[in-house]
């Protein structure tokens, strides 16, 4: 005869233990294991050294470095002989476009003026009249520290400006030449359709201070492009024509050169703006050579080797440079 088990009963039996194994968060463990690993530093950004200049590109470089001042510096002292620029053929001291002279006030003091087509500015101490080592005032276009040499002497400034004008003209006539026969000018200098396309996009780069990288540090961008080609084969040749059409003997043998620019005063005007155009590029790019990284700059210029960053741009910053 069966008894009945009472409820109470059942339920204080002991429960079986359970033969399955307890589940482990998987999530929970690879956190854990994460945590107990050492943080490592990022990566540096990959950099290597390409070969960006020839040996005949940086000579030349250097060259122009050389003769540049020197033809800007004597020129300022030819142009001192007679400050002053007109267009034509003759000189016209009624209507120069521009002319540099010392005047006196009416109390007996010297102040320089310089007349811009026909607006006259106060410019004592730095055109017009400059001070000389005596710290006194003289009659002079541009101040002494800027003409070579610092005396008042044409004739010595001819010879300096003509020996490295024609130094100049053959290191430009070398590089051009070179540039087309190694394909210089087509592969790395002349600005395609392609890259003018790009030309809004660069504009705002510079803008932004911001520098290429990897790959596209490689190569010119257009604005260098249009710089390096409209300077080498558009301003320098421009500047060397004015030039020999100042000289009489050259009129002689090629008179089309007073027909093309106009006359000998016109030419004279042409090659003293082409001046300051020189003067402007150089200033530009000598800024944009110390801020896009002035020692990897010079080291490419020097060695011909140029350190490119495929992450962190070119500058002189990144580290093992």
């Amino acid at each position: 005869m069966s008894v009945p088990r009472n409820e109470s009963e059942e339920s204080s039996l002991p429960t079986p233990p359970s033969t399955e194994e307890p589940e482990i968060s998987q999530t929970s463990s690879t956190e854990a294991l994460a945590s107990d690993l050492p943080v490592l530093p990022p990566s540096p950004p990959q950099a290597h050294l390409f070969y960006r200049h020839t040996l005949l590109v940086r000579l030349s470089h250097w060259i122009n470095v050389l003769c540049l001042p020197i033809m800007i510096m004597s020129g300022f002292e030819i142009f001192n002989a007679h400050p002053a620029l007109y267009w034509g053929e003759r000189s016209d001291r009624d209507r120069p476009i521009l002319a540099m002279k010392a005047m006196r006030t009416n109390d007996g003091a010297i102040k320089g003026v310089t007349t811009l087509f026909g607006y006259p500015f106060e410019t004592t101490g730095l055109f017009g009249a400059s001070r000389d080592a005596s710290g006194e005032l003289h009659l002079r276009g541009f101040p002494a520290w800027a003409t070579l040499p610092s005396a008042k002497w044409l004739a010595m400034g001819r010879r300096w400006h003509l020996f490295f004008a024609w130094v100049f003209v053959l290191n430009g006539l070398l590089f051009g030449l070179y540039s087309v026969l190694s394909r210089h000018l087509l592969r790395d200098l002349f600005p395609w359709w392609r890259d003018l396309r790009s030309i809004g996009r660069v504009i705002g780069d510079h803008l932004l201070f911001r520098h290429p990288a990897g790959e596209e540090a490689t190569h010119y961008n257009v604005l260098q492009k249009v710089a390096y080609t409209g300077v080498v084969f558009g301003l320098g040749p421009l500047i060397v024509l004015t030039g020999l059409t100042l000289s009489p003997q050259m009129d002689a043998a090629f008179p089309a050169l007073l027909t093309v620019f106009g006359g000998r005063q016109s030419a004279r005007t042409i090659h003293f703006v082409a001046c300051f155009a020189f003067i402007g590029y150089t200033v530009i790019h000598l800024f944009m050579v110390a801020v896009t990284g002035l020692w990897n700059n010079l080291r490419s210029m020097l060695s011909g080797w140029y350190r490119i960053s495929e992450f962190g741009g070119t500058n002189d910053k990144q580290k093992g440079d």
